[in-house]
């Protein structure tokens, strides 16, 4: 049975205070936590989950982490899912390592002001199956730990390095790099199908509504647009998420 206190452990960590005073997040769902038992068990603090998925996990397995077998009633008290899963974990929250070499020699992904978490971690998936190995946001992007935002990841935040920097300063530093581009998407620009796409480099997506941040604009040394081919009908936008996936696929090709 679990405590109040776990419970109210649990679901402090929907904000990101308390995510940070207590160094941990939850992470909801049988898949997941199936895959970091097996990535990283190491980072794992508690699982809780139904007796039947504890059975189910090869023999063993349970004695290289917490666990509580948690009833169908106390799954619903801490999941943060309309529809509770089988197994929560807590995971301890640990920084990844910054290695500027790395980020000088490929694509990084770079999150203006993004808000919606849900937007955040489909963007971390779509690095992910892109092969983008790093995501940087803005100090005021929606945070990673948030738990609408690792369930949007699906399991890619395992896969992907996060890290949340000051921009400009960000910008500033690697703008000189001599063969390094940062580009930026706007509603008006050069068409991302007409140009030829270096593999070393930035790309920055702005804010769901006002775009990138005015003071980012110096920085950038190619302005791509995703063209519309519906005419005076179709949206005025794309979704930040969908405008990422398309410029990664074009990367890529």
């Amino acid at each position: 049975m679990l405590s109040k206190a776990e419970i109210q452990l649990i679901r402090s960590l929907d904000h990101k205070k308390f995510r940070i005073h207590n160094r941990l997040f939850a992470v909801e769902g049988s898949k997941i936590v199936s895959e970091m038992l097996v990535a990283n068990p190491a980072c794992i603090h508690t699982v809780y989950a139904s007796p039947a998925w504890l059975d189910s996990l090869p023999a063993g397995s349970t004695g290289n982490f917490n666990y509580k077998a948690t009833s169908p009633g106390e799954m619903e008290r801490i999941s943060f899912l309309k529809s509770p899963q089988e197994a929560l974990a807590l995971v301890h929250l640990v920084e990844p390592e910054w290695k500027v070499q790395e980020i000088m020699t490929g694509i990084s992904l770079v999150l203006d002001r993004i808000q919606d978490p849900g937007n955040v971690g489909t963007i971390i998936r779509i690095a992910h199956w892109f092969g983008i190995s790093t995501v940087i946001c803005s100090m005021d992007t929606a945070d990673l730990y948030n738990p609408k935002t690792i369930q949007a990841t699906m399991g890619s935040f395992m896969h992907v390095k996060v890290f949340y920097r000051d921009l400009p300063s960000l910008l500033s530093e690697f703008a000189a790099t001599e063969d390094f581009v940062i580009y930026g998407t706007f509603l008006e620009g050069e068409s991302l199908y007409s140009q030829a796409l270096g593999k070393k480099g930035f790309v920055v997506l702005g804010n769901e509504s006002t775009g990138i941040s005015p003071e980012l604009y110096s920085f950038i040394s190619r302005r791509l647009m995703i063209p519309s081919f519906a005419g005076a009908s179709g949206p005025d936008s794309l979704n930040v998420a969908m405008a990422a996936a398309i410029i990664c696929s074009e990367l890529r090709r």
